[in-house]
């Protein structure tokens, strides 16, 4: 997304912080799942974002020996403009396809992405 490197995001690094806005809880394995992504990735992603002050790491107030990632408050302040590089770069995408396509569009998409869950 455009404008996004310029806060400190890397390409895929805003979709950890649009999934994980508004949890409190850790943010790693449910984030890893909704995005499809496979944890070795997840973990790679959450390390430079960590270096980058997006994420933090703290040990599990249950169990010391795993680490739980959080946003940090500069990653969550910056939802707002994540959000509008989101719908810009949606708008700029659909630009010159008609209304109607679009729909069409976005529900075979839809379907696609459910038959591959299914799997």
């Amino acid at each position: 997304m455009r404008g996004l490197e310029r806060d400190g995001f890397a390409v895929g690094q805003e979709m950890i912080s649009r999934a994980a806005v508004g949890r409190r809880r850790p943010i790693a394995e449910p984030v890893g799942g909704a995005l499809c992504v496979e944890p070795p990735t997840v973990t790679k992603m959450l390390t430079r974002m960590e270096r980058g002050g997006l994420v933090e790491r703290r040990a599990d107030a249950a169990d010391a020996r795993v680490s739980c990632v959080y946003l940090t408050d500069t990653s969550r302040n910056l939802h707002t403009h994540v959000n509008a590089a989101w719908i810009a770069g949606d708008e700029h995408a659909a630009r010159s396809i008609p209304t109607n396509s679009a729909f069409v569009l976005r529900n075979l998409l839809q379907r696609s992405l459910a038959n591959l869950a299914a799997e």
